[in-house]
């Protein structure tokens, strides 16, 4: 009997568990069944120690969430800083980064911060040569409706007339305009990479935070317009709205670059002729674009290019008023070429932003060189720029009937400085095939005629 009483009492599993060394979660829970819940102090003691768990899980969860999300902890890692430097010097300091760059609610605050990981998977690993903004993580008009109005017509300025309302009901996004409100569209400039990240400070990104960069780009505005008017709707692609991604290309023109490895050679010559092409229709559209915003060509459009579509005012100098202001004003452009080009110039009419070089930047700083007269330069500037060319390509009225014209032009270009005002458009010598001047307008030169050259000696 005694030794069943044995068996039976190796076989009791209270009584094997009393035999087994309890682990530490093992005896807590021991603890925790062998209290007496019947005893209402000890469930207020439950109470008070759940409260405080909650309090901790919950409250440091918090803290970690509010550290998070401020510009300091985005300015820890050292890639950050011509982001956070331009942010600084913005008039959006005063607001948080996730208040752009995270769309409202907790929901997508937490799905942001998991999608972060990988931030910190680069940051450790290392970075990308540039910090683009991608279509994914592009700021949404929710993240700009919170502050402003979409009922604005008139902005600030005062200047513009543009209908918030109307392009927000299309969802046309808010950046495809505003895109470098706060960072001055560095990344499309190219002056956020890896080798020029230590130069930047709040006093250098206050020198780089040019204007013109800050406000939309009018060649932004005339670019959508113009697609508008062709049937298309550019904002819905969203790379339209973001800077381009270097990375991304540089993979894109590899893959191209594999796969034409072969047939490049037969098409270096069709490349060359199509790239002249597209850059000759590329200038007779802008051109034909700035025609129309001046009120000399007229188009019938869903959205119209003339100035005052969208300009409440322009300030149209006393000067160009004058009736013969189109045949008289080159003597003022060689004179005031630099306040010419305040308003005509072609950055403004097209969208592209060209590479910049933070370095040559802050060593000139927002230094003005003063410009003197140079009849040289306004020539080139008279070729070059679309602007000018869109009317210089035409016949001037003054030159009136081409044979009346060929034996009566001497009286035009006696003195010297009048020769030169026929070089803004007429070439002295046949133009060499491989030069790399500017193109006349024209093809008419004065040696054509003129085969034993002119009484003085004048430079073209």
């Amino acid at each position: 009997m005694a030794i069943w009483g044995k068996k039976n009492k190796d076989k009791d599993p209270e009584s094997r568990e009393d035999r087994k060394k309890a682990g530490l979660i093992r005896g807590l829970w021991r603890k925790f069944r062998g209290i007496d819940w019947k005893n209402p102090v000890n469930r207020w003691k439950l109470l008070f120690v759940s409260l405080v768990g909650c309090i901790v899980v919950f409250g440091g969860g918090y803290g970690v969430l509010t550290m998070t999300n401020s510009p300091t902890f985005c300015a820890s890692c050292h890639e950050m800083a011509p982001e956070y430097s331009t942010f600084t010097a913005s008039a959006h300091n005063q607001i948080s980064c996730v208040q752009c760059h995270i769309k409202p609610g907790f929901t997508n605050m937490i799905t942001h911060k998991m999608k972060s990981v990988k931030e910190v998977y680069y940051h450790v690993t290392g970075v990308p040569e540039q910090i683009v903004q991608t279509e994914e993580e592009a700021v949404s008009n929710e993240n700009c409706l919170q502050c402003h109005s979409k009922n604005r017509l008139v902005t600030a300025s005062g200047d513009l007339k543009v209908n918030h309302k109307g392009h927000i009901e299309k969802d046309i996004p808010c950046i495809t305009c505003h895109a470098g409100v706060v960072h001055a569209k560095m990344a499309t400039r190219g002056i956020n990479v890896e080798e020029v990240r230590g130069e930047w400070t709040k006093e250098s990104a206050e020198k780089l935070m040019e204007k013109k960069y800050l406000r939309p780009n009018m060649g932004t505005c005339i670019d959508c317009h113009d697609k508008v008017n062709n049937g298309e709707k550019p904002w819905k692609d969203a790379a339209y709205n973001v800077p381009v991604n270097p990375e991304e290309v540089e993979k894109k023109l590899e893959e191209k670059d594999k796969e034409a490895t072969k047939e490049r050679a037969t098409e270096s010559t069709t490349e060359g002729e199509n790239t002249k092409e597209v850059a000759a229709a590329h200038d007779k559209k802008t051109q034909d674009i700035i025609l129309q915003a001046i009120g000399k060509q007229k188009k019938d459009v869903k959205i119209s290019m003339e100035c005052a579509t969208c300009h409440k005012q322009t300030d149209i100098p006393k000067t160009h008023k004058n009736v013969d202001w189109g045949n008289n004003h080159g003597v003022t452009a060689v004179q005031q070429l630099d306040k010419c080009v305040n308003c005509h110039q072609d950055s403004k009419w097209v969208r592209e932003i060209p590479k910049e070089d933070i370095v040559s930047i802050l060593k000139m700083g927002n230094q003005k060189v003063k410009y003197t007269p140079n009849v040289t330069l306004a020539k080139e500037q008279a070729r070059t720029n679309k602007f000018c060319s869109a009317c210089h390509s035409d016949r001037p009225e003054s030159h009136g009937d081409s044979d009346h014209w060929l034996t009566s032009h001497a009286s035009k270009a006696k003195t010297n400085d009048m020769k030169a005002e026929c070089f803004v458009c007429h070439d002295r010598e046949k133009p060499k095939a491989e030069t790399t001047e500017a193109k006349a307008p024209t093809d008419v030169y004065c040696q054509y005629c003129h085969r034993t050259g002119f009484k003085d000696v004048v430079k073209n």
